[in-house]
């Protein structure tokens, strides 16, 4: 036997990245349908959608460590921890429990020191962004859009990127909110907020900015009026490891600096 789980699967993509950018993704035997980063890792068997798993498929694997992620998997977990399978279920929902995540898998596979490297790293990129934004000409108000139907403001973590990226959420309220229904919005509260700008994202479709525009009464919604929406994809942003941390952040913060300006234009004439 390995000293080091040598048959990784993993259910979701961050943890597939992270594997591939800590030198160890030879040892990912099997990945998530919804993996696209790194490319590479897509030529790996697909055993999985997020809320449901191929059984058979995993166990022709015979992996020695299966990886899974958040509330949203629990039945998966519950599945394979049944059938005898070793099981780390990861639940992170913050930028340190993002980092935090990446520390214990390098530890999970033996490369520690790898992993601490890695997440420093990320934590000095973290750092220049923010440095940027504050010197942003103003910090717009930013509605983050997880779910269009219910409403569903970003979950924590997308939530403090949005403050590193130079912009101020409008429902700070609600980024503790671990589960979905818990931060749903009504039409009315987003119009009340008058945010400058809307980023939308919505895990497994694609953004129809021209839906967003034409809800009624939000005609004069700064975002909208200034035409202001944008979409960062799902894989970019609502997956809780490095694409969120690198892509999705700077993606995040080349929306807000363009809006910024806008916004900046838009205070000195009012």
């Amino acid at each position: 036997m390995s000293r080091y789980p040598s048959r990784i699967v993993c259910l979701t993509e961050e943890t597939t990245e992270t594997l591939y950018l800590l030198g160890e993704g030879h040892r990912v035997v099997g990945v998530s349908g919804y993996t696209v980063r790194p490319p590479e890792a897509r030529r790996k068997p697909r055993v999985s959608a997020f809320i449901s798993a191929k059984y058979d498929r995993i166990e022709a694997l015979q992996p020695d460590l299966i990886l899974t992620f958040s509330d949203l998997q629990a039945t998966i977990t519950c599945e394979l921890v049944k059938r005898g399978y070793p099981v780390v279920a990861f639940n992170q929902r913050s930028i340190a429990e993002i980092l935090q995540m990446i520390r214990i898998l390098g530890s999970l596979v033996g490369c520690s020191s790898r992993a601490d490297a890695l997440a420093a790293d990320l934590e000095l990129e973290l750092d220049s962004i923010r440095a940027a934004a504050t010197r942003l000409p103003a910090r717009p108000r930013v509605y983050f859009e997880e779910w269009d139907d219910p409403l569903i403001s970003g979950i924590r973590w997308v939530e403090e990127l949005v403050e590193v990226a130079g912009g101020d959420p409008i429902f700070p309220e609600l980024r503790d909110a671990k589960l979905g229904r818990d931060r749903i919005v009504s039409a009315e509260a987003v119009i009340d907020r008058q945010p400058d700008v809307i980023v939308a994202s919505w895990c497994g479709k694609a953004v129809r900015p021209e839906r967003i525009a034409n809800r009624p009464g939000w005609e004069n919604v700064p975002a909208i009026r200034n035409r202001h929406i944008y979409e960062i994809k799902s894989s970019y942003i609502l997956q809780p490891g490095p694409a969120s941390l690198t892509e999705g952040v700077h993606q995040l913060h080349r929306i807000i600096a363009r809006v910024a300006e806008d916004v900046a234009d838009h205070r000195l004439h009012a």
